[in-house]
């Protein structure tokens, strides 16, 4: 056998009962889970804006990013509602390279998983209790979602994930907005078969248990771009593409249809500057046809402290070590841009 077991990892109800959640947080975040389900249930017309850095690495440097957030928050809490973005795994397209907190707590030491777990578990709270914003993470793992299940008001499940039956089935035990992305080919019949999925009930077997969901009436599309055989990015956020997706659902007849777009990944091209302009576009797609407006919900935006990336050992003060964000003077603009352009 090929695999070296090397320590049991505790479970869950273990983890949480060593690092819990007071009870004034726990109310705290079910407020803010109610505003951000009116969302998707249409009792609400604010738009969401989960925001953050491509991976969250360090935990000064993402609390100080989400504190900026919480300050601009406040300014626009009658129109917007910001999700911080403290994305702790990283999908690696080949395997290599740096896999987020979970995997790697500090980066000038070998991978810890217990120390990882204990870690993110860590900055979600500091995030929570310091600024009442709970934020959005990405199920890579579908086993290690119980960890931080208290924590998080938005769940994303990646393009490389949506066609897995695992990832599938675990959204539909969710009672969270959960954001399936279409996968890199961009074929939207494998989102929504994935939304349609997990929308459904489902008995299956999870971390040593059968179990039986009900299905997540607030499993939505997110748009993020296609990459076609020969590896060039195709965009998907363009009028055009809005309304083949507003069609599509309909046909499917899914619940509370729903749009979220992804303005970096293949749909900027990786090319993080574009974003702001994306937004825009966007906008302007939902102010032309009301059907649209009514469907997409908010944005996806990878920002952080310091424009760009950098590589792992440069050590720049929050600066993305995984893909390029923007900074953060730019992302104030967009956010107010966002909220007087609704």
């Amino acid at each position: 056998m090929s695999m070296k077991f090397i320590k049991k990892m505790p479970t869950a109800e273990e983890i949480i009962e060593e690092m819990p959640l007071s009870k004034h947080l726990k109310e705290v975040k079910k407020n803010r889970d109610e505003e951000i389900k009116k969302v998707f249930s249409n009792e609400s017309s604010k738009f969401l804006l989960i925001i953050g850095p491509c991976s969250a690495d360090n935990e000064d440097s993402v609390c100080e990013y989400i504190g900026k957030l919480a300050g601009v928050q406040e300014k626009v809490k009658d129109v917007i509602i910001i999700i911080p973005r403290i994305y702790t795994n990283k999908p690696r397209t080949t395997g290599e390279g740096y896999k987020g907190m979970a995997h790697q707590p500090d980066l000038n030491k070998k991978p810890d998983l217990i120390a990882g777990i204990k870690a993110i578990r860590k900055m979600h709270i500091k995030s929570l209790s310091e600024y009442h914003m709970p934020a959005a993470d990405e199920m890579l793992y579908p086993e290690n979602y119980t960890y931080l299940a208290d924590l998080l008001s938005y769940h994303a499940i990646g393009a490389r994930s949506v066609e897995d039956q695992q990832h599938r089935f675990t959204v539909s035990g969710i009672d969270m907005p959960v954001g399936m992305k279409n996968p890199t080919s961009g074929d939207l019949t494998v989102m929504l078969n994935s939304i349609k999925a997990a929308q459904l009930h489902h008995t299956f077997i999870y971390n040593g248990w059968e179990i039986e969901t009900s299905g997540n009436p607030m499993a939505h599309a997110v748009l993020r771009g296609a990459v076609d055989s020969y590896g060039r990015n195709i965009p998907n956020y363009h009028y055009e593409n809005l309304v083949i997706l507003s069609r599509r659902y309909e046909e499917k007849q899914l619940l509370n249809p729903s749009i979220i777009i992804d303005t970096n990944h293949a749909n900027s091209m990786k090319r993080y500057k574009e974003q702001p302009r994306i937004a825009r576009e966007v906008l302007m797609s939902r102010k032309y046809d009301t059907s649209l407006k009514h469907m997409i919900k908010g944005f996806m935006i990878e920002s952080y402290l310091v424009e760009g990336n950098q590589h792992i050992d440069e050590g720049v003060y929050g600066k993305s070590i995984t893909d390029p964000c923007l900074g953060w003077q730019d992302t104030e603009k967009l956010i107010y841009y966002i909220a007087e352009n609704m």
